[in-house]
């Protein structure tokens, strides 16, 4: 049977009554075998030589500026009294959040059978991790004294004397963050086995031909391995599709169980999963849409995944503007007049353009993927998406700093103004998180090969049983 789409039907585009295909043109399973692969073989692009050094300086700035403030103390910060939670817990919160849409697309959608989800999985999975690893550097430093983070893991000491609170859910951060990078971290590894065999059968480098033999596994593709495959694969998904719920439930729980006006409310476990998962598409699409482009991956990636992105930030876009109006409500309906104070100061006090910047960034600009064109117009999609980012990152300023700043005793309000040091941690995270996108990119398959193989193979019998009906 041939591999490719039967003459005469037009899989480049949607027709009507018909969903677009998952892969575009004649592709063969050679053809993806190839366009994934080149990637990796080819020598790199000056495009990604020059997004490489300058993510590896900006990271760079960043260890600095962390041996700065190891060296010279916190106080390098912004935090001040009573606004001792700054710019390192906003951070956190905020890259715990961009790490949700890889958990979502791979374990979530994998359980549901939604096929649209094997091109970008392995990419978004691969984000998950990085920004895992971005989030765990702030609550180290945010210490103080960084050589004893060591502390907040409850193991038996008789030097210590003490022990991590576990009322607290600050220690609770530290269990599910962990667990969470841990077994995203697992099932993007399980997944890439095949994929690194195939880099490691095309392999003309001695030394790579090693290190992809290693991370294979010894994988040979026989019908055994890929029943264990298949098995672990579903295992891990089981395992991680709770983590999705779980994780920023936790990081809520930081506000949601203090007595702080504004922080105080049961609303937050579901407001922030679905924030985090909004967040989490949006920066899935802001680095995939230029990513399919640069590495000519088209028809791997097609509008249709983009178009299906799209729809999912619109409703959560939908949902954390519907919580915010839900805070507002709780507020004037519970007629504790802290409360009220806390949210009519967020909205018109000292912070009010972070507040309204929020708001148009998350509730207003997503809405705009009611219009189709817009879903399938990638200059567009990479635009919302950077709003969307950099108003979930005013969300959590918004919900830190102002419920801080504002407390219950007027003599002790203050105005939050970060320093350099708050300014180059926050852009040197995003240079960590984009040194590993790169090297990822050119170092490790960025699309799940046998995934999408077997999505075209369901195309193409689709295909075949329409051609014989005409």
């Amino acid at each position: 049977m041939s591999l490719a789409i039967p003459n005469g039907l037009d899989n480049t585009v949607e027709r009507p009554g018909e969903r677009a295909p998952l892969v575009l043109g004649d592709t063969t399973y050679h053809d993806i075998t190839e366009a994934v692969c080149q990637v990796a073989e080819r020598k790199p692009s000056k495009g990604w030589i020059i997004g490489f050094l300058i993510a590896f300086a900006i990271l760079q700035y960043f260890g600095i500026c962390i041996l700065y403030l190891i060296y010279t103390g916190v106080g390098v910060w912004g935090n001040r009294a009573p606004i001792f939670w700054g710019w390192p817990i906003v951070n956190f919160v905020f890259w715990v959040g961009i790490g949700h849409a890889g958990t979502l697309i791979s374990a979530i959608l994998f359980l549901f059978r939604q096929e649209w989800r094997t091109s970008i999985n392995r990419a978004a999975e691969a984000m998950t991790i990085f920004a895992v690893a971005c989030a765990g550097t702030f609550p180290g430093i945010h210490v103080g004294r960084a050589w004893l983070a060591f502390w907040l893991a409850p193991y038996p000491s008789l030097n210590l004397w003490m022990w991590p609170q576990f009322r607290s859910p600050l220690l609770w951060d530290v269990f599910a963050v962990s667990t969470y990078g841990t077994v995203s971290l697992l099932f993007w590894y399980m997944g890439m086995v095949p994929d690194l065999a195939t880099f490691r059968d095309r392999s003309k480098n001695k030394w790579r031909r090693m290190a992809y033999g290693i991370l294979s596994l010894g994988w040979s593709g026989s019908s055994r391995h890929w029943m264990r495959y298949e098995k672990a694969y579903a295992l891990l998904a089981a395992f991680a599709a709770p983590l999705v719920l779980s994780v920023h439930t936790i990081v809520s729980f930081d506000f949601a169980v203090s007595q702080v006006p504004g922080w105080h409310t049961t609303i937050f476990p579901p407001y922030f999963v679905a924030g985090a998962i909004f967040s989490g598409f949006a920066m899935v699409l802001t680095l995939m849409v230029p990513a399919r482009s640069m590495l000519g991956l088209e028809k791997l990636i097609t509008i249709r995944h983009l178009d299906n992105m799209c729809k999912i930030i619109l409703a959560t876009g939908s949902l954390v503007g519907l919580a915010y109006g839900t805070e507002f409500f709780i507020a004037w309906y519970g007629q504790v007049p802290e409360e009220k104070f806390a949210f009519v100061n967020r909205a018109f006090g000292p912070y009010w353009w972070a507040y309204w910047t929020m708001v148009t960034c998350n509730v207003i600009s997503p809405q705009l993927f009611w219009v189709k064109k817009f879903r399938t117009t990638p200059w567009i999609i990479v635009l919302i998406s950077i709003f969307v980012n950099i108003g979930m990152w005013f969300e959590r300023f918004v919900i830190t700093i102002t419920s801080l700043s504002r407390d219950y005793l007027p003599s002790a309000w203050a105005y939050f103004s970060p320093t350099w040091v708050d300014w180059s941690m926050l852009i040197g995270s995003f240079g960590l998180f984009f040194t590993l996108f790169l090297l990822f990119c050119r170092l490790m398959p960025v699309i799940n090969m046998a995934e999408t193989k077997a999505t075209l193979a369901k195309q193409i019998h689709m295909a075949h049983s329409s051609s014989e009906e005409h």
